[in-house]
């Protein structure tokens, strides 16, 4: 449910959403398929963690991402300088979130 909340917010936004994945596996496997501009990565997918599947996609090539969780607390232990959207959110953290992701692309 959320990620079709999701993807509607960003469609509305002007973007286009490449893929919406569930799983650990499948978050890495659309990454190389697809070569997105930027990646929205829910903490807890299921058959391993997107934190996990962030640092298999990163290992191959940077690709700016954010993370998105109900507990970035959580997140925050294991990825300290990570950029985070805390669920629920509302569109304007939603652009901030994303405006600090590409930014990173700039640093990279």
């Amino acid at each position: 449910m959320i990620s079709m909340l999701l993807t509607e917010m960003l469609t509305e936004m002007g973007h286009t959403v490449c893929a919406s994945v569930a799983t650990h596996d499948d978050a890495v496997l659309q990454a190389a398929k697809l070569k997105p501009d930027l990646m929205i990565v829910d903490a807890g997918l299921r058959g391993g963690s997107g934190i996990d599947a962030m640092t298999k996609i990163l290992a191959i090539s940077f690709v700016p991402h954010l993370f998105m969780s109900g507990n970035i607390a959580k997140v925050r232990l294991q990825r300290p300088t990570a950029i985070m959207l805390e669920k629920p959110f509302n569109e304007l953290a939603l652009t901030q979130a994303l405006q600090r992701a590409l930014r990173t692309q700039l640093h990279s």
